[in-house]
């Protein structure tokens, strides 16, 4: 199992803020992104932060967005349509819609409208 099964959001999320922010991007549209991915409004989210969720257990949580399976790309070296691990594909989707949403694209085109 990877570490980061293990790893609570909480503990990653700041740094998700900070990579976006870095490259003029919001935290609200940082929070889109992941309502688009789980499904958790900002309620749900701010429970999971303030609870330390797990990556395992915030996932397990989560609806995964049916278009999920539109992200495609390298993340980390490795093609995310390509990870094998269930939960660690789904880390890797969100982990590629940020770096879409801090590389500067659209917000439509990151939640594959």
């Amino acid at each position: 199992m990877s570490r980061i099964f293990t790893t609570s959001f909480a503990s990653v999320y700041p740094h998700y803020v900070t990579k976006v922010e870095k490259k003029g991007r919001t935290k609200d549209e940082l929070d889109a992104v992941i309502e688009w991915l789980t499904g958790f409004d900002e309620s749900a989210l701010a429970a999971h932060l303030d609870a330390g969720t797990t990556f395992e257990d915030f996932f397990d949580e989560a609806h995964l967005n049916p278009r999920a399976s539109l992200i495609t790309g390298v993340v980390c070296g490795v093609r995310v349509e390509e990870v094998e691990d269930p939960l660690m594909q789904k880390i890797r989707y969100l982990d590629k819609l940020v770096d879409e949403l801090a590389k500067g694209k659209s917000l439509e085109k990151v939640l594959r409208t």
